[in-house]
């Protein structure tokens, strides 16, 4: 039987944590508005800023396309992808069927401790005060990131963070400011339903929370981003 070299092992674990790193490093960069929707990303100068190969950097642009970050036009390269109002509120109608079946085995692992999540409930509230929408996404995103880890279905969560995209580029079209009394009394539901354990109410009232701030219809007028000549 052919065995694999300890040295070959090694390299490929390195070549792995660099892909990652890039992946990662594009992924915050293209959520947090650094690279626009439409604009390019040129294999080569990312490796060079990186220092390592054009062919980590493939790798890693394919995962991000998997993702639905970036999209590869033949013979014309790769761009972060463009989305607009309609697509968007798909994904919000798909993160809300997810979020539900996550509360099944969410709520369960969360009863009695859903109290845990108020701190990041509390800083959604901040930042919409604040209208700091960045921030409010990125709490958004880290509180229902930890409901559906918690349901333990690592499937279930790669499909929802596969969404996530859609969610930031909402903040970024201008449709942040949120109903802050409305999104106040939903999270009080949630989690006074995750905290007895209620997975079925708990989906319930996550599915109709995603309905709620999904973009309204009047923001499709206008909405589309300019797609990359």
């Amino acid at each position: 039987m052919k065995r694999h070299s300890p040295r070959g092992s090694r390299m490929s674990v390195k070549k792995g944590s660099v892909r990652d790193h890039v992946r990662r490093a594009l992924t915050e960069r293209i959520l947090a508005g650094h690279y626009q929707p439409g604009e390019r990303l040129i294999e080569l100068q990312l490796a060079r800023e990186f220092g390592t190969s054009q062919g980590s950097v493939r790798e890693a642009l394919r995962e991000l396309e998997a993702s639905r970050l970036v999209e590869t036009k033949a013979h014309r390269g790769t761009y972060v992808r463009v989305v607009g109002a309609p697509e968007i509120r798909e994904a919000y109608f798909v993160r809300g069927v997810l979020e539900q079946a996550a509360a099944l085995t969410a709520a369960p692992a969360l009863a009695g401790r859903a109290e845990t999540l108020r701190p990041g409930v509390a800083a959604i509230l901040r930042a919409a005060d604040a209208k700091d929408y960045a921030d409010q996404a990125a709490q958004v995103y880290a509180l229902h990131r930890t409901i559906v880890a918690a349901s333990g279905n690592a499937t279930l969560l790669r499909l929802w963070e596969a969404l996530a995209f859609e969610t930031w580029v909402r903040i970024r079209l201008g449709w942040g400011e949120i109903n802050r009394k409305l999104a106040e009394t939903s999270y009080e539901r949630i989690l006074a339903v995750l905290d007895r354990g209620d997975g079925v109410t708990a989906g319930t009232l996550l599915r109709e929370h995603a309905a709620a701030f999904s973009p309204p219809p009047e923001t499709d007028t206008n909405a589309e981003l300019v797609q990359p000549t």
